[in-house]
């Protein structure tokens, strides 16, 4: 090519080291630097695994596309004729021949393989990785893009890939049994026949008809056999379900009937502002971006960007934890427009196109006069027929007129006037699009600092706001973890949330009972029961399992707050705890007040002993041992431990190999009659299970996550009706009992009760909770809090201060908007006078 300078010889060879190649790699790396949708999984010091991970993923889909890199087209130059014949290469290898473009397909998609070993080592998401490359093969074959070289990458990847994926131990045969890995299977399958039915086209010359008949017959018998192997293996459990969390990608509904996912936050849908918060200006770039490749730039590698860019939108439009997945597509879309359109300008200003390929070999003296081909080249020999002669004619007076229009366009870009006037044109637009895109850019950099600083702070070690206005250092947690390492014995068994089960671990040394692996639901379902239960009957569940029991309990999202998802995910398992309530409404805390099964359990008891009147906890079942200097975590120690049941369960662990560290532990026998009483959950996809159903379960858990106050409704009537039977001295209510009395939304309180709020100042539970939302910028929580008890938002805290004042401190112009519409003023004052208008005025 010549670029823009066409007085410029023909270049003789091009590489990936042009102008707008190496600006969008520039752009790209600028992009993916700071976005903070990178970032929030990249920190120093990050737990979780995709801080490992995405640097694998990315390896495993670079290493893809470059196994499917290649010229579709060779450049021949005759020195004897003086033009250029184009021909285009083969995409399949004749008969069954294996050229060396396909044993380097071969060689990359191997080396992908391996690459995909080390993703499948790193993160459970790496059954997104193989779909996706599944799923990208799958295109370019339905649209006719099949070639060996695809063939010979895939088969590569998916052999190698898998037969190292089953050496993961957590892994093993999952790959061919898991239905969310058997379409990259059934690609792999599919793809052989299509191979094969092309290389008997090419050997036997066969018509386009008879191709489709070969392919129907081989596709027709793949698929008899593929039918019989599944329906022997079918009844015998040999295929396992889909997760919940993926499940929940697919259904309409964020919740996935799982009450142990539905619990976590980051599993819920993105909203429309987290991708501006996530990606800020990328966000609006990358479509373009992916316009541009889809329709001037798509080729067999660059379209894994298209089926990339489609399926990360997707899936993290459905769960605002997969944004991740966004940050690298969306950056290499951004940066590939912003490279192309600066090189254009580069270009454009310079008059020549750079390519720095060239330059290195120009300096170490590497360009001969030897023309360049790319590929084999089918030879066409001239045809002496007359007809042959005639357009060889023809074709000369093309050339002709071609060869003059040319000179005259060349003589004209010569022109000096011409090139400086073409110069000042590109200058002019290069610097109306940088002062454009300066305002952006600096908001954008800005922005991922500001995110970065944020999102960079230990999660257990914060700065805190007290009521007063002073700024504290918050260390309660490493403070308690550090007390445990220090002064429990080394084999203490540590009761606590599955959430800080790897903090314990690595900070405090310690085992815990559950730590940040969900698989097992039935054992986290077993800890919920022992601490949503009643005192008494927690501490004979925790007696056996447990020495010290280590609660949360700042306020906001602490134990108590998480306690309604706790006994959710117990009752899914024990079901006598909430009977026909599958999400627990009984327990919980209506308008800040705890219900009655709440102030009866043991979370409740160890977190507000002390702290609430009459509330104390049994001193012979527990012994508090430390408190953190800002309540933020407390500490008890369990009595009258079970010395059998400890030393039951150290001397029957089941390990995968003698003198291993991958042990299962089992639950002693003491546990056995509270076992005994548990049903195993079932999701909706185990239809694979031969127990039975549990639709009626999973149509009341949705029923009653879609009107709540409806749920709470029925379990006061039920309890109420149950009380009455009690003092009757009638059998308790069941499931037979109808509950569907009329109910109604939460009502907004009246001005008189307005009055009476704003009239009563006092710390609480409600106070501390929304001061903590505000602070945090939780908004999910905070409107949900104010759904559930619009009163809340009028409460005032002792120094006469309340959610407005709060919201107009920290700058949340959102939950202002929020308060203003459940009528909040902003023209009361506090015990200084101040309104929230004058908070807002004094922080900014």
């Amino acid at each position: 090519y010549a670029g823009l300078d066409v007085s410029a010889s023909h270049s003789r060879s091009t590489t990936c080291l042009q102008t707008t190649s190496l600006l969008s790699m520039l752009a790209t790396m600028y992009f993916m630097g700071i976005v903070p949708a990178h970032i929030m999984r990249s920190v120093g010091g990050g737990y979780d695994n995709e801080s490992v991970a995405m640097t694998a993923m990315i390896l495993v889909f670079y290493l893809w596309t470059r196994s499917l890199r290649g010229c579709e087209s060779v450049v021949v130059v005759d020195d004897k004729k003086s033009n250029v014949d184009m021909h285009i290469r083969q995409k399949q290898d004749v008969g069954f021949e294996v050229s060396s473009s396909t044993m380097t397909a071969l060689l990359w998609g191997s080396v992908t393989g391996v690459a995909y070993f080390y993703m499948v080592a790193s993160w459970g998401g790496y059954v997104f990785v193989i779909n996706l490359v599944g799923a990208h093969c799958a295109t370019l074959i339905l649209l006719g893009r099949h070639s060996s070289k695809l063939h010979a990458a895939y088969s590569a990847f998916y052999f190698v890939g898998t037969l190292l994926a089953t050496r993961v131990l957590v892994v093993g045969t999952t790959p061919l049994r898991s239905l969310e890995q058997l379409g990259p299977l059934l690609v792999f399958l599919g793809i052989q026949i299509v191979e094969y039915c092309e290389r008997v086209r090419t050997r036997d010359n066969l018509t386009r008809s008879k191709v489709w008949l070969l392919r129907l017959r081989f596709a027709s018998m793949a698929a008899v056999v593929l039918l019989g192997v599944g329906m022997a293996l079918w009844p015998t459990g040999y295929f396992g379900p889909i997760s919940s969390r993926v499940r929940g990608l697919f259904v309409k509904h964020t919740k996935t009937g799982n009450p142990l996912v539905d619990s976590v936050a980051e599993h819920q849908a993105a909203k429309a502002g987290t991708y501006e918060q996530y990606l800020k200006v990328v966000a609006k770039i990358a479509p373009i971006g992916f316009g541009m490749v889809a329709i001037g730039f798509a080729n067999d590698a660059s379209s894994f960007l298209l089926v990339y860019g489609l399926a990360a939108y997707f899936f993290s439009h459905k769960m605002v934890r997969l944004i991740l997945l966004t940050a690298p597509i969306a950056s290499v879309l951004a940066g590939l427009l912003v490279g192309r359109v600066a090189g254009f300008c580069v270009e454009g200003i310079c008059g020549w196109r750079l390519d720095a390929g060239e330059v290195v070999d120009t300096i170490f003296g590497r360009l001969g006069d030897e023309p360049v081909v790319a590929a084999a080249v089918t030879v066409v020999q001239d045809n002496p027929s007359k007809k042959a002669k005639k357009k060889k004619s023809d074709i000369k007076e093309t050339e002709e007129e071609d060869t003059s229009s040319t000179e005259a366009a060349s003589s004209l870009r010569r022109n000096v006037l011409f090139q400086i006037s073409t110069r000042i044109a590109w200058l002019y637009l290069a610097f109306h699009l940088y002062t454009r895109a300066q305002p952006e850019l600096s908001s954008f950099k800005h922005h991922c600092q500001q995110m970065a600083v944020s999102m960079s702070h230990p999660t257990i070690l914060v700065k805190a706001q007290t009521n007063d206005g002073h700024v504290v250092l918050v260390d309660d947690y490493r403070e308690a973890y550090w007390w445990l390492r220090d002064n429990t014995p080394e084999d203490s068994r540590i009761m606590a949330w599955w959430d800080y089960g790897y903090q314990i671990t690595a900070i405090a040394n310690r085992t815990t009972i559950a730590d940040g692996n969900t698989w097992n639901h039935e054992h986290i379902a077993l800890l919920g029961r022992a601490l949503t239960s009643p005192l008494k009957e927690g501490h004979r569940i925790a007696r056996h399992l447990a020495d010290y029991v280590l609660l949360w309990t700042g306020g906001g999202g602490d134990d108590l707050a998480k306690s309604p998802h706790l006994a959710r995910i117990a009752n899914s398992v024990y079901r006598q705890m909430c009977p026909g309530d599958p999400t627990c409404s009984k327990f919980g805390a209506p308008g800040g007040h705890p219900s009655k099964m709440m102030q009866e359990s043991l979370l409740y008891k160890l977190h507000s002993n002390g702290l609430v009147p009459g509330v104390e906890v049994d001193n012979n079942r527990f012994k508090e041992v430390y408190k953190t200097k800002y309540g933020k975590v407390r500490i008890y120690k369990v009595l009258s431990v079970s010395k059998e049941s400890k030393e039951w369960v150290a001397n029957n662990r089941v390990c995968d190999a003698p003198g291993s560290w991958f042990c299962r532990g089992q639950y002693p026998p003491g546990l056995q009659k509270v076992l005994r009483e548990k049903k195993d959950f079932k999701q909706l996809e185990d239809f694979n299970s031969k127990t039975d159903a549990d639709d009626e379960y999973q149509r009341k858990y949705f029923e009653h996550l879609s009107n709540p106050e409806k749920a709470k409704r029925r379990a006061e009537i039920r309890e109420r009706k149950q009380r009455e039977a009690e003092s009757k001295g009638e059998s308790k209510p069941d499931d037979t009992i109808d509950l569907d009395d009329p109910v109604s939304a939460p009502v907004p309180p009246t001005k008189q009760e307005i009055r009476e709020i704003n009239q009563h100042w006092e710390d609480n539970s409600i106070t501390s909770a929304l001061f903590e939302m505000i602070q945090m910028n939780d908004i999910e929580s905070f409107v949900m809090a104010l759904e559930s008890q619009p009163a809340s938002a009028h409460v005032r805290s002792k120094d006469g201060r309340g959610p407005m004042w709060w919201s107009h401190e920290h700058g949340r112009i959102e939950m202002i908007s929020i308060l203003k519409s459940h009528g909040v003023s902003e023209k009361l004052r506090d015990k200084d006078g101040m309104t929230p208008i004058d908070m807002a005025d004094d922080e900014f």
